[in-house]
């Protein structure tokens, strides 16, 4: 598994693993429908002009010279969130790479990346029945702040999000998630 930062060439494949990874992960979280509407090619062209503009940041995991899963990343985006706040924007792994360790080195190189950009908080929202993922962030080490829950209307569907934090220390720091794979 090679981690790089993504380029333009990207994008389609960002795109790919950004809808199936929901499809797969959030079946009986997210309704169907919405589910099965989500467009590559409209993933695609917002992952462009991400990639162009350099915001967020943004990795992927490359196996086999594809896309196996990919993490967003910068300031955070909260208004109550101190300047020193990264924010993890978004992460995906294929389902295929689910529990080989795609995600962990994901986190780790964004963890590492957001300390050399002088954060020492990180946080992420999470959907509150996404389990697969609350265990993950929680195996990290991450803490959810249950004060923070949004609820947010998708498909039809109002969904509870929760944000997690937790404290960067230092560029040598590695996350002590070692029991998550992702």
């Amino acid at each position: 598994m090679i981690l790089r930062p993504a380029t333009l060439a990207d994008a389609r494949g960002i795109a790919g693993v950004h809808v199936l990874t929901w499809q797969a992960a959030y079946r009986d979280i997210v309704p169907r429908a919405h589910l099965d509407a989500l467009s590559i090619d409209e993933r695609a062209l917002f992952w462009q002009e991400s990639i162009a503009r350099g915001s967020p940041e943004l990795w992927v995991a490359e196996s086999e010279s594809q896309v196996a899963g990919w993490v967003a990343f910068g300031s955070s985006r909260d208004s109550d969130a101190a300047p020193n706040t990264g924010e993890v924007w978004g992460m995906y792994v294929l389902p295929r790479y689910w529990g080989t360790g795609t995600g962990t080195g994901l986190w780790c190189t964004a963890q590492r990346r957001l300390i050399e950009g002088g954060f020492t908080r990180v946080t992420l929202w999470v959907f509150a029945d996404n389990q697969r993922a609350v265990r993950f962030y929680e195996a990290l080490g991450l803490q959810a702040q249950p004060a923070s829950e949004n609820e947010i209307k998708i498909g039809g569907r109002m969904l509870k999000e929760v944000r997690y934090a937790m404290e960067l220390d230092s560029p040598g720091f590695v996350s002590r998630g070692t029991r998550a794979s992702l």
